[in-house]
Order: C-alpha cells, then sequence, then structure tokens
C-alpha cells in the first residue's frame, strides 16, 4: 500500500459554499487534493452558522462538510482580493464555484475569463438550473430541485402530500456529480493539456436519478407515482412491519422468493398462480403485501433476519442512526473515525466511503477554523511576508 494519495498534487480552489459544493471538494480532498476554502469576510461560509447543535460554537453541519480543507478569508468585493484570486487561478488545477452566472461575470471570474488566465484550469460550475436554459439566473435550492425533478412525486406513501427525500439528496447527487466530472475533465487535461467548463446542476442531477420512473415513461406514457418503500419493478422487496420494529426484504428473484417461501414457513405461495412469477407478483403486489405483512408481524426483526440469512434470501433490519455506528461491520469499515479540532474539541466524522487498495483516501484534519490558512495559502501561491502583512493592513485578507 502506498503512503501517496491518489490526488496529491491537485490543487483546488473552492469558492464553493453551504452543501453541494462542499461535498464536491471534500470528495477531492479526501482522496488528497490541496483544497483551499475562500471564504468571505462576514463570517465565512453560511453553513458555519447552521443549527444546532454547535460543538464549543462550531456547526456540525461545517464540521462533517469540511474537513481536509484549508480556510483563507479573501474580500472579493475589493479589486486587490479579485486580483489575488486571479493570481491564485492562473496556477491552480481545479475551480470551483457555486456563484449565481451573473454574479460570477460581474466579478470577472466567469469561465470564460478565467480560461484566458489558465488555458488548463478544469472550472466547475455548481448551480440550481446550469450555466444555459430560462432558468439559468434563478436561485436553486435542495427542496425546488427535488421538487421539479419529479423525485418529490415518487417519495412518500400512496395517497400522502408529496414528500422530499429524507437527505438532501439534489444536493448530494450534484456534488458527486461534479467531483466525477472534474476528475473526467482533469483525466481529459493530461491527455490534452486543455481544460474545460464542468456544469453541474441540482435540477439535472435528480432527474438523472429517476431512472425506473423515466424509463417507464419514455416507453409507455406512464406517470410514476408514489410506493412506499415497494420496487416499482420487483416483488416483494419492500420494508414489512415485525413484531418489534421494521425489516427489508429483497427476494429481487425467483429464486430468492421460493428460499423466502420455505424459510418462513409460506410454502404454500409457491404453488399460488398469482405469485408465480415476479411479473404475476407485480400485478397481485395488493393481494401480496398483506400476506407479508401478516406473516413478518408474528415474530420479531432479529428472528426474521437470522431465519432469512441463513436461508440466502437478501434481508437487513432498518437502523435509525445511532444503530448504524453502532453495528460491528460499519465499525469494521471505519465509516466513523475521530477527530481532534483546535476548537470543537474531540469530534466524530462520517469515514472515506471509497476504499482504494493502494492509494486509499483518508480523513486527515479537521474543518477549518475561518481563514485558519490565510497566510499559508498566500505563501504557497508566491506571495512574501511583506505583501501579505500589507493585505492584511489593508484589509483584503483576514
Amino acid at each position: 500500500m502506498s503512503n501517496d494519495l491518489p490526488l496529491s498534487g491537485i490543487t483546488v480552489i473552492d469558492f464553493s459554499q453551504i452543501l453541494a459544493g462542499p461535498f464536491c471538494t471534500m470528495m477531492l480532498a479526501d482522496m488528497g487534493a490541496d483544497v483551499i476554502k475562500i471564504e468571505k469576510p462576514n463570517g465565512g461560509d453560511d453553513t458555519r452558522r447552521y443549527g444546532p447543535p454547535f460543538i464549543n460554537g462550531e456547526s456540525a453541519a461545517f464540521l462533517t462538510l469540511n474537513r481536509n480543507k484549508k480556510s483563507m478569508i479573501l474580500d472579493l468585493k475589493s479589486e486587490k482580493g479579485l486580483d489575488i484570486a486571479k493570481s491564485m487561478i492562473a496556477k491552480a488545477d481545479v475551480l470551483v464555484h457555486n456563484f449565481r452566472p451573473g454574479v460570477v461575470d460581474r466579478m470577472g471570474l466567469s469561465y470564460s475569463t478565467v480560461s484566458e488566465i489558465n488555458p488548463a484550469i478544469v472550472y466547475c460550475t455548481i448551480s440550481g438550473f446550469g450555466t444555459t436554459g430560462p432558468y439559468a439566473s434563478k436561485a436553486g435550492f435542495d427542496l425546488i430541485a427535488q421538487g421539479m425533478s419529479g423525485l418529490m412525486s415518487i417519495n412518500g406513501f400512496p395517497d400522502a402530500p408529496p414528500a422530499k427525500v429524507g437527505v438532501p439528496i439534489a444536493d448530494l447527487n450534484t456534488g458527486m456529480f461534479a467531483a466525477t466530472g472534474i476528475l473526467t475533465a482533469y483525466i481529459n487535461r493530461l491527455k490534452t493539456g486543455q481544460g474545460q467548463h464542468v456544469d453541474a446542476s441540482l435540477l439535472d442531477s435528480g432527474i438523472a436519478y429517476t431512472l425506473y420512473e423515466s424509463a417507464t415513461y419514455f416507453a409507455t406514457n406512464e406517470i410514476a407515482s408514489p410506493l412506499g418503500s415497494a420496487h416499482r419493478m420487483i416483488a416483494p422487496y419492500q420494508a414489512f412491519a415485525t413484531k418489534d420494529g421494521y425489516i427489508n426484504i429483497g427476494a429481487a428473484n425467483q429464486n430468492n422468493w421460493e428460499r423466502m417461501c420455505k424459510a418462513i414457513a409460506r410454502e404454500e405461495l409457491l404453488s399460488d398462480e398469482r405469485f408465480s412469477s415476479n411479473a404475476e407478483r407485480m400485478i397481485n403486489i395488493e393481494s401480496l403485501t398483506p400476506i407479508m405483512e401478516k406473516t413478518f408481524g408474528t415474530e420479531t426483526t432479529a428472528h426474521w433476519v437470522d431465519i432469512l440469512e441463513k436461508a440466502g434470501v437478501p434481508t437487513g433490519p432498518i437502523y435509525q442512526v445511532d444503530q448504524v455506528y453502532s453495528d460491528p461491520h460499519v465499525k469494521t469499515r471505519n465509516m466513523s473515525v475521530k477527530l481532534d479540532h483546535p476548537i470543537a474539541g474531540s469530534i466524530r466524522n462520517i469515514g472515506v466511503p471509497v476504499k482504494l487498495s493502494h492509494t486509499p483516501g483518508s480523513v486527515r484534519t479537521p474543518a477549518p477554523v475561518l481563514g485558519a490558512h490565510t497566510d499559508e495559502a498566500l505563501a504557497s501561491f508566491g506571495f512574501s511576508k511583506e505583501e501579505i502583512s500589507q493585505l492584511r493592513k489593508d484589509e483584503v485578507v483576514y
């Protein structure tokens, strides 16, 4: 195993804040990219004030999203501040921002301008609706994107009001798609020497996750509706109440269906023509579901998980967050890590979800205190101590 991080040597100038952009740059930082987070003078990233909870005054949300990064305070409303930003951009590999199109144009940091400063830069825009189209100038938020992408129309249970996905899925998906786009563009740059514009939006990312629903609509014009925890094309593949909680059953093919029926002592279902194949089970799911509910309600979750796992049927309990992190498998996979923060003290963070065999990513440093790396960042881009001191006096950096 190498000690080198896979993205070591890549410098990212990160102008983004809140969630989608910081989630993107967090993933890059976990893999070794040098992410310099440019924050505004009046309090920095808005997420620093998200809460409760706070740990010794530090936002738990900010601490989770901004590990492995450096924080620099720069006044982008001043001409000197923009000049500093441009001098850094000239030497950087990647730029990430979530400014609105009109704002970034007025600042002189549009892709057309930046690409003249640094033709090799990978320039990533993260926004609600993208940089083209009639909605390009609109503000975008996760909730709005979930609604307009169709996600809220298919989430939740039948005959209930529209419900958003419990996590900010449009924001998080956009961060992941942006990171994928950045790495794809960077690989292309290694081949050609040319950078390019990566345009990621919350709306597009939300739409991209309606795979089965869009496939059905394209094929039949049928409009999908909420199904609770049930699958749109497979049965039984959903959650069922047990005597003391809930269990997920994934009888996703005929072999699993047959093993499940035998394991739960419902062999008579195997000779029932209504349930003879997955297609028949989907047609008759309203008859099948009550049978399953009645059966699983007779014993505890642990009882059913035990017998179904022994029978080779995909299954699992439905955890609350505390149960997630007490699970021995989750512990073995290092999905909870400890860090020491200079203000918050000992904190926990989510582990790196992708494991690389030779150059694994890691959680090395906690989220930065606001402006903690301003001098270090400027020095790394060639500014002298005297120049940094003068910039402080001029209140361009803090």
